[in-house]
């Protein structure tokens, strides 16, 4: 029998997007997405819980996603989870879990943000991702800086 393999997520933004390109000039753009949920326990206290999720999208879709979204904007994405491996500097087996996005819609911004209004006005709808034409089981290996940036999320 055949998988699914489908994300849908709605969230903000927690930093601007990253657009960066592969040796083949392939445009690959990261962000981080947080989902709130928010519930009452038993005892009647409202709880909240966060998760943070990485984002990946390629192609023309990631250079949409770089220009329209930024930090604290709202956005549906749909696509799939991957995971995957490299070893650091030090030779440690490094693993990062990361949505492949196909496809974006971008929703208002948050109330009272500058040029959230404006954004709306001119952004695309809903954006739908080709699939890349390279191997994605090797993506762009993280940067100096994007290396440990999953153990600095900005909280």
């Amino acid at each position: 029998m055949a998988g699914v393999n489908k994300v849908i997520l709605i969230g903000n933004l927690g930093k601007d997007p990253e657009l960066r390109y592969t040796p083949g000039g392939q445009p690959v753009c990261t962000f981080s997405l947080a989902t709130t949920e928010r519930r009452t326990d038993k005892t009647g206290q409202k709880k909240e819980t966060t998760e943070w999720h990485n984002i990946v999208f390629f192609g023309k879709t990631a250079e949409l996603v770089n220009q329209y979204l930024k930090k604290g904007r709202s956005c549906y994405i749909e696509g799939k989870i991957t995971t995957r491996s490299w070893d650091d500097r030090d030779g440690n087996k490094k693993y990062k879990t990361e949505i492949i996005g196909n496809t974006v819609q971008f929703l208002g911004g948050p109330a009272g943000a500058a040029g959230s209004s404006a954004s709306n006005a001119t952004a695309p709808d809903a954006v739908a991702a080709p699939e890349p034409d390279f191997d994605q089981s090797s993506p762009v290996e993280p940067g100096p800086a994007a290396a440990g940036a999953s153990d600095d999320l900005p909280f």
